[in-house]
């Protein structure tokens, strides 16, 4: 790492998981450095302004992420990462949440950069997010032992191939010891804008708030532009849905980022951002969520995984717009196509495990220069070590 007094000088990579595209931090790497991360990241993205126009960052939140990887210490992971989302107008930082998009990309890193060897055809990367301590495997296509770098998988909100990397999360998928239903029960009456909006509340990959798109006054098929048109009510829902679970005290406490927040509805015939047609009978749930205060293009894999088991929990608004005896691989009807997300049930008909079949590709390696804060700047509040890091 390169320093002087107004820039330094740091490796990253920059991946595409998924749906999203999040640049990779050597954790060690970045420690050497004796600025905030919160600064660093935010000096690398160009956060502050809405296009990001002086950085690397997307200028949307599928694009202002990043993860800080380490190679773990123990026999039974292979490597602990932390996400980060990244402020776009806001010099801000999230760590308050896991990113599975781009957990696809770090299973195929720790490949890459030979923190996991690869083990015949497939190979299995045992990671843990310390932000929520959700325990994941990437399992990651290595054709006949060989490192990959590029792959015929295809996945809605990609037009192009990468390598195929299915994402399975273990059981608990509740975060800090949370029970699956925060507020203990199947629904919650959120009071938002003047009226009551009936909210299922559930912690499962991430903490999620759905509401029945039928309540906000659309169908749940919209494209982006008109679930723009909704977009205020369901951040004020989101925010309101925090406090309900315990998240913050207050709607002003709210972080941005967690809970995420959406709408479902049953499945009808729609079109894709692409114009492609789809029909009803090939999903079975309706979702549109927003991330960031934006619609999201498609949806997260954790939002997904979140959706998924709502959907299989009696009393909860998804189940109740599930078709009878749908199976457990949940198909959601999003923006860019339909994502199918498969939950595995133990002995007890407790949920064991859900995976989601990915695609990840490495875009650049790349050294990025970061420029340092002047010596007399004062460390805003929003700048305090996160404890993930610690």
């Amino acid at each position: 790492m390169s320093m002087n007094s107004s820039w330094m000088e740091l490796p990253a990579v920059w991946m595409r998981g998924g749906t999203s595209k999040c640049w990779i931090f050597d954790a060690d790497r970045l420690a050497e450095t004796d600025e905030p991360v919160e600064m660093i990241l935010n000096g690398a993205f160009g956060s502050g302004d809405a296009r990001q126009i002086d950085g690397v960052g997307g200028g949307s939140s599928t694009t202002s992420k990043a993860m800080i990887v380490r190679r773990a210490g123990t026999g039974a992971i292979d490597v602990s990462y932390t996400f980060a989302q990244v402020g776009i107008a806001d010099r801000v930082v999230e760590w308050g949440s896991n990113c599975g998009n781009c957990a696809s990309a770090v299973g195929l890193y720790a490949v890459q950069e030979g923190l996991v060897p690869p083990d015949g055809d497939e190979t299995t990367v045992r990671m843990v997010n310390t932000n929520t301590g959700a325990r994941l495997d990437a399992i990651v296509a290595t054709p006949n032992g060989r490192i990959p770098h590029l792959g015929p998988e295809t996945i809605p909100g990609v037009s192009t191939g990468g390598v195929p990397v299915r994402l399975r999360f273990a059981a608990p998928l509740s975060g800090a010891g949370r029970s699956l239903l925060p507020t203990g029960e199947p629904r919650s009456v959120i009071a938002s804008a003047g009226r009551t909006v009936p909210a299922t509340i559930v912690d499962a990959g991430a903490m999620c708030s759905l509401v029945d798109a039928a309540s906000l006054g659309v169908r749940g098929d919209e494209g982006i532009d008109r679930v723009g048109e909704v977009l205020e009510a369901l951040v004020d829902i989101r925010r309101r849905s925090s406090v309900a679970a315990g998240l913050s005290r207050t709607i002003e406490e709210a972080q941005d980022a967690v809970p995420k927040v959406g709408m479902t509805a049953p499945p009808v015939d729609y079109f894709t951002t692409d114009g492609e047609p789809v029909s009803a009978a090939s999903y079975d749930l309706a979702v549109r969520m927003i991330s960031m205060h934006q619609p999201h293009p498609a949806i997260g894999l954790t939002s997904a995984v979140a959706v998924a088991v709502a959907a299989l929990t009696p009393g909860t608004i998804p189940y109740v717009q599930l078709a009878p005896g749908t199976p457990g691989t949940i198909r959601l009807g999003t923006p860019s196509g339909v994502v199918a997300v498969t939950v595995d049930f133990d002995d007890d008909g407790e949920v064991s495990g859900v995976s989601v079949n990915r695609s990840a590709r490495r875009l650049s390696t790349a050294r990025l220069e970061i420029p340092r804060p002047p010596a007399t700047h004062e460390v805003a509040p929003q700048y305090v070590q996160s404890v993930a890091m610690r």
